[in-house]
């Protein structure tokens, strides 16, 4: 499990700045619940100063996707729209005391909302608003544009840090030669600006490739997640595993007035029903991510909970 810092625990338990803004000045959304992280920033703009006079959330993801949105909006409320744009993702991150390697992502998620509200704002065209050839990463929406952005902002310099940061390669994996490409050659373009040492620049020739397995549909994240020693389990097993987790979960999630039932397996996808106090905006993703972090732990192979 991740070591999240006191901040972190105490925006994702009692976040500022969550709902709704009526008649906001600037929208922007970022991600897709399909993909499992989506966020919406709204802002409202004293037209007269540029001031940001106000900021609310909305997200679907995890612990540290919340924390995150939630520290943007306490970073950018009283800054103008100039100041709040020299924010990067990583000021997010230290305000939270640091997230994990694998939940930078979040943070990255909040910078980009921040441009998608500004541009919306300003009545401009946001760049992310890609048309379909512009993807890299379809399984998450990201475009080279956002790849190139998070490795020049935070030194990027491997396949695992972009997907850390972006998530881009974190599914079907069929898009890891055009991600390598995009760090190749922002990294070749860092070094020639003077601002990273050729020695650190990602090189293709010795991309792993070697390590992956191809064709598997697995990212190389996911490939981790496999134990070693562990013996191939029949489906009926697998399904007895899962059903064993939730009903495991299921008297915490009844102490704060939720639940969750198993409905289906599906190949990798497991399909449950939330009930209860678990069914709200916030509480469902937080649910959700939780049981699928313990039924990857339980099993040690790679599922996604979908919520229906």
């Amino acid at each position: 499990m991740w070591e999240y810092s006191e901040k972190v625990q105490d925006y994702f338990y009692n976040p500022k700045n969550a709902g709704v803004m009526e008649n906001a000045s600037g929208i922007g959304d970022v991600g897709a619940i399909s993909c499992g992280d989506a966020l919406r920033l709204m802002i409202k703009v004293d037209p007269a100063t540029d001031v940001i006079t106000d900021a609310k959330f909305q997200t679907f993801g995890c612990g540290s996707a919340i924390a995150s949105s939630s520290a943007l909006t306490e970073l950018i409320i009283g800054k103008t729209i100039d100041e709040a744009l020299k924010l990067t993702n990583q000021d997010i991150a230290d305000f939270l005391g640091g997230l994990p390697p694998e939940k930078m992502h979040c943070s990255v998620m909040g910078y980009e909302a921040l441009r998608a509200a500004v541009a919306n704002y300003r009545g401009e065209a946001w760049e992310d608003d890609h048309e379909e050839g512009a993807l890299v990463c379809k399984c998450f929406g990201v475009d080279e544009g956002m790849i190139e952005r998070a490795v020049r902002n935070n030194a990027l310099t491997t396949l695992e840090q972009v997907t850390h940061f972006t998530k881009a390669g974190g599914s079907c994996a069929t898009c890891i030669e055009g991600i390598e490409e995009v760090l190749a050659k922002t990294n070749a373009a860092m070094v020639a600006e003077g601002l990273l040492d050729a020695a650190e620049a990602f090189d293709p020739s010795q991309a792993l490739r070697a390590v992956r397995r191809p064709k598997t549909g697995k990212s190389p994240l996911a490939i981790k997640l496999e134990p070693v020693a562990r013996p191939k389990l029949t489906n009926l097993q697998r399904i007895r595993l899962i059903e064993e987790a939730i009903e495991g979960l299921r008297p915490f999630l009844r102490q704060d007035g939720g639940d969750c039932e198993l409905v289906d397996v599906e190949g990798d996808r497991v399909l449950v029903k939330l009930s209860g106090a678990c069914i709200g905006c916030q509480m469902a993703s937080v649910t959700v991510n939780g049981v699928q972090e313990r039924l990857i732990e339980k099993l040690g192979q790679p599922l996604r909970v979908i919520p229906v």
